[in-house]
């Protein structure tokens, strides 16, 4: 079974030269947007591949030109669209999880299960994990090993020892 992950999407297009604004939501942008990389793009029920002809960044997120966009209004018609790819293979000793393998994790603190990972934040500080406590209540806590000092994803669990208040909030 192949696994597709979202790797961003089209927001609005950008400038006059056909250039679009893309929301990125993969921790790789230099190698999944880098020059001459083909996107598969998925948008309501079409379909495109798009060649990437230069990224630069902007205000938080990718101005890209793709060389199938001749102007603003081809990229105009690329807004909604949606990036997919397969995960990248990732070395065995190397840190860091993807956001599928992290969402839907038990959070386990003082070995009593508190609630459950819902979603991933990225944010210049790093990561943070949005859990919704099993009282109902929604908490960010910042993904950073002081913290989150255990993942087990085999067991589908990661163990916080997070700081007096935050769970608090």
């Amino acid at each position: 079974m192949t696994m597709e992950l979202m790797i961003g999407r089209v927001v609005k297009s950008h400038g006059i030269r056909g250039e679009v604004t893309v929301e990125v939501t993969t921790d790789e942008p230099e190698i999944r947007y880098a020059v001459g990389e083909v996107l598969e793009g998925r948008q309501g029920k079409k379909q495109h591949s798009l060649t990437v002809k230069t990224a630069r960044v902007h205000q938080g997120r990718l101005l890209i030109k793709f060389e199938e966009i001749p102007d603003r209004n081809a990229a105009d018609s690329l807004r909604g669209t949606q990036f997919f790819a397969e995960p990248l293979e990732r070395a065995e000793e190397e840190d860091g999880y993807y956001d599928h393998e992290l969402t839907g994790l038990k959070v386990i603190h003082e070995g009593a299960e508190i609630g459950e990972v819902t979603g991933v934040m990225h944010g210049p500080a790093g990561e943070t994990l949005e859990v919704k406590l099993s009282a109902g209540n929604e908490v960010l806590i910042p993904f950073v090993h002081a913290i989150v000092p255990e993942v087990d994803l085999a067991a589908g669990t990661c163990t916080i020892t997070p700081p007096d208040g935050l769970l608090e909030l």
